[in-house]
């Protein structure tokens, strides 16, 4: 086990990228408390490249991306030590949440990973509400123990064991641009169309229209959007826009196959060796603990 000279195990950061140029620097100075970080880029045109390579703890590469789940699974390949901490450029590390996983790291964890809480900022604000007060991700792993299932989008960690909850929070700064979300969940729903449509998944009335009122309704009056005001508004629209935009997508296609004219798909990374044990017999975890677990 490597060890640091703060008495706790090394860690290594994992940030994967893309275009990242106005929140690369933050999202890394927010991890520089860790022994390395790894940037995994996928080819940026920006300056995202040159931005994260200035810094001395940066190991940088660049690899063709395959789906977030993919290119997380390769980063994790890549650490040689004994803890792996995964973050998003729009994510940040907040000072209480580096004192507490260096607390529990130096205490000896309990558990072979944790999950982390995310506190969601949409155009300058938090939203509290929306769907999101439960936003938990597992994102604290030990070498070895955990994996993402190969998938393009929606790819949940599997753990070996149970994934307990930290108190502490991270930042999810998920935009500060209307423009860039709208692309941005155009771009999510035709990746999950192309998952469904490799599914083998159908597309009707019921999705195009059913599915994107529930997901409005669900949002913003039972998970309670309308709490989050005209943020709240706005933001449970686009989720149900996206919903609608995936399921018309994956209709067209079929509507298109029956006419002898097969869409044109995302690449997935069909060589990932995604499970290695974790998915049958042995004890795959759930991401979402019951119960936190402090750290000191």
């Amino acid at each position: 086990m490597t060890a640091t000279a703060r008495n706790r195990p090394a860690v290594s950061a994992i940030i994967t990228t893309f275009n990242e140029e106005q929140n690369i620097a933050e999202c890394i100075e927010s991890l520089l408390w860790c022994d390395e970080i790894l940037v995994v880029d996928s080819f940026s045109t920006d300056r995202t490249p040159e931005i994260a390579q200035r810094y001395e703890k940066v190991r940088f590469f660049q690899r063709t991306y395959f789906g977030s789940a993919s290119q997380k699974n390769w980063a994790m390949d890549q650490v040689p030590n004994d803890w792996i901490l995964i973050f998003d450029a729009d994510e940040r590390c907040t000072p209480a949440l580096q004192q507490e996983i260096e607390t529990l790291l130096a205490a000896g964890a309990k558990h072979e990973a944790y999950t982390i809480r995310r506190r969601v900022w949409f155009l300058g604000k938090v939203i509290r509400f929306s769907g999101w007060q439960h936003d938990q991700v597992v994102r604290l792993v030990r070498r070895g123990s955990a994996r993402y299932p190969n998938r393009r989008v929606h790819a949940d960690m599997i753990t070996r064991g149970p994934a307990p909850l930290l108190r502490s929070p991270m930042e999810h700064f998920m935009t500060d641009s209307f423009d860039d979300y709208a692309r941005r969940i155009e771009k999510y729903s035709f990746w999950g169309a192309a998952q469904n449509w490799r599914e083998g998944r159908k597309s009707g009335p019921m999705e195009v229209f059913g599915r994107s009122i529930w997901r409005f309704l669900r949002t913003y009056v039972f998970q309670l959007g309308v709490f989050d005001g005209m943020h709240g508004l706005v933001f449970c629209m686009l989720q149900a826009y996206g919903t609608y935009l995936k399921w018309s997508l994956l209709w067209g296609w079929h509507v298109n196959a029956a006419r002898g004219r097969n869409p044109t798909l995302p690449i997935f990374d069909d060589r990932e060796e995604t499970w290695r044990g974790l998915e049958d017999g042995d004890g795959g975890g759930s991401a979402q603990p019951p119960q936190a677990e402090g750290a000191g």
